[in-house]
């Protein structure tokens, strides 16, 4: 089954990356991985401290998913698998795409403030493209939930 893969943010265009690698998926008859990146920086503290900043990045990160895989699976019946990791988001989404033979398309949102597409999407689409080992599919984050539904 080929996978579309999202990585998930807190931001409206990470929502239409969601929403259409749902359509997708739904209309193909394949799977969608949710992809949670927990940056490495943010436990840069005393060891006791760090540990506990871990732990609650990853129950906040559990939360977030399972609410956006009770959304996804609500919209068109795909239950999304649900992937967390800590590290650089650019490494750990050229390693989950190595880890999962079935992911078949990279999903991104692109950003609407006038800094560009984000620096994911920069990274991934651009300087890294050559290291990618699956298509990107990168949907503009002023796309309204009716366009997406009209292009899938």
């Amino acid at each position: 089954m080929r996978k579309f893969m999202i990585v998930v943010y807190d931001t409206p265009e990470c929502m239409n990356a969601l929403r259409f690698a749902e359509r997708r998926a739904a209309s193909t008859g394949g799977g969608v991985v949710m992809l949670y990146i927990i940056a490495p920086e943010e436990f840069q503290h005393w060891i006791g401290v760090g540990e506990r900043m871990r732990a609650e990045a990853r129950e906040a990160a559990e939360e977030r998913l399972s609410a956006l895989a009770d959304e996804m699976q609500g919209l068109g019946g795909v239950r999304p698998e649900i992937v967390i990791r800590e590290g650089v988001a650019r490494e750990e989404v050229l390693g989950q795409i190595k880890d999962d033979a079935e992911i078949g398309v990279l999903v991104l949102g692109a950003g609407t403030s006038g800094d560009g597409p984000g620096p994911l999407v920069s990274a991934l689409a651009g300087r890294m493209a050559g290291d990618l080992t699956v298509p990107v599919t990168v949907v503009p984050g002023s796309m309204t939930l009716e366009q997406i539904d009209a292009v899938c």
